[in-house]
């Protein structure tokens, strides 16, 4: 990590897992063992139903709260969808856009990018996601693929906008496997995803862009894996969803950095 040049972020993904009232619950137990003093920017992208419930829970916390989605239309004939003027009023600071899971049932890189560009509109952070399933790192074309969904996901966005993005490296061979990449295998995609990021955008905003990895970071692997200088936090799935790990996690993100 490099916090000289940008934000080092923790941020949870609960899925579709507790209700409001676990919510409330869980809460309350985090803000009881948060470290004290200076920490990393923590985020929590909880279930839609949850989002009131958190955001009232964390209102005079530096926590932020997200969600897992959005949609990129302003209003309309969307039933079950979410707009991003939504998001805000019920107090989200960051969304979740691209996730592999979202992209599996039928989410494509031209949804992809027109949510980002709809979350920036609103004033929301978007992250997104990115990452290769085990058959396209097996074939060698990780490089390619990733490449291609960066360079889609972001079309359009200006270098003004490009700032407020921050971007998770999830392989999908990773999640919810148990199956983690080395530090230097997650290290090598940030890296790439920089690289893409300065060719797109330039070297400052390049050196400014938080770029996250997500495949099954937790509270035994976290340390070494924030330790690479091109991983600028985590997007944590099961742990995020106990407080003594996440706050784990978080205080190894506080670890001494360049």
């Amino acid at each position: 990590m490099n916090r000289k040049y940008r934000k080092t972020l923790i941020a949870g993904n609960w899925k579709m897992n507790k209700t409001p009232s676990e919510t409330k619950t869980f809460m309350a137990e985090l803000k009881g063992i948060l470290p004290k003093g200076r920490w990393c920017d923590i985020a929590l992208c909880v279930p839609a139903v949850c989002i009131p419930a958190a955001a009232r829970a964390m209102r005079e916390t530096r926590i932020g709260i997200g969600a897992e989605n959005c949609n990129a239309n302003a209003s309309g004939a969307y039933t079950g969808e979410i707009s991003t003027a939504m998001l805000v009023d019920a107090g989200c600071k960051y969304v979740i856009i691209g996730h592999s899971e979202r992209r599996a049932m039928g989410e494509t890189d031209a949804e992809v990018n027109a949510k980002v560009k709809a979350a920036l509109e609103a004033g929301l952070i978007p992250i997104v996601c990115c990452g290769e399933t085990l058959e396209q790192r097996e074939s060698g074309i990780t490089e390619e693929w990733i490449t291609m969904q960066i360079k889609l996901a972001l079309a359009g966005i200006t270098e003004e906008k490009i700032r407020k993005v921050v971007i998770a490296y999830e392989p999908i061979w990773a999640i919810g496997t148990g199956r983690t990449a080395t530090p230097e295998q997650a290290e090598e995609v940030c890296q790439l995803i920089r690289t893409v990021v300065r060719k797109l955008f330039g070297s400052k905003n390049a050196r400014a862009t938080t770029i996250l990895y997500g495949g099954s970071m937790n509270d035994k692997n976290a340390y070494d894996l924030l330790a690479q200088p091109d991983i600028d936090g985590g997007l944590i799935g099961g742990a995020s969803l106990v407080p003594e790990k996440f706050v784990k996690i978080i205080e190894d993100a506080n670890q001494p950095t360049t």
